[in-house]
């Protein structure tokens, strides 16, 4: 397992996406009516690619939120925690009645990923462009970084 992976591997979010994705499909019809009183959208939960690079000594996390601005989207830092949230809006105002299908996204919705211990605020960079919202930081700060210590004789 690389190196980044210790921070940032988390199995109980695997676990829980496993046992959504088999409930969600025994227990709500692809094509089922949502109505307003059972409600049973599954959760979203933007998907995720972290690279990690070497030479820059920097980790880079790709979110899919298609369809989105970067108004929509707000990211905050606390605690060695970067929280990515935001919400799809309703692009249209339609009777709930009249739908057969209704497959686009709505809500809210938010992802976290636990930051090496020290990384500041400051330190991460983010940006939005088609969809992919890019947030870059460093993996180790220089505080962090190995020091050679001199043995006097």
């Amino acid at each position: 397992m690389s190196s980044i992976m210790r921070f940032y591997y988390d199995p109980s979010t695997e676990f829980d996406r496993l046992f959504d994705d088999a409930f969600a499909a025994r227990f709500t019809p692809s094509s089922a009516v949502t109505q307003k009183g059972n409600d049973r959208r599954a959760e979203f939960r933007p998907r995720v690619d972290l690279y990690e690079n070497k030479e820059t000594n920097t980790v880079t996390a790709t979110f899919e939120l298609p369809g989105l601005k970067s108004e929509d989207v707000s990211i905050e830092v606390h605690q060695n925690r970067l929280t990515v949230s935001g919400e799809f809006n309703k692009a249209e105002s339609r009777e709930e009645s009249g739908y057969v299908v209704r497959e686009r996204r709505q809500g809210k919705f938010s992802r976290t990923l636990q930051l090496p211990s020290g990384v500041k605020h400051e330190d991460v960079k983010a940006k939005m462009e088609n969809g992919l919202l890019t947030v870059t930081f460093p993996k180790l700060t220089p505080e962090q970084q190995p020091h050679r210590v001199a043995i006097s004789s």
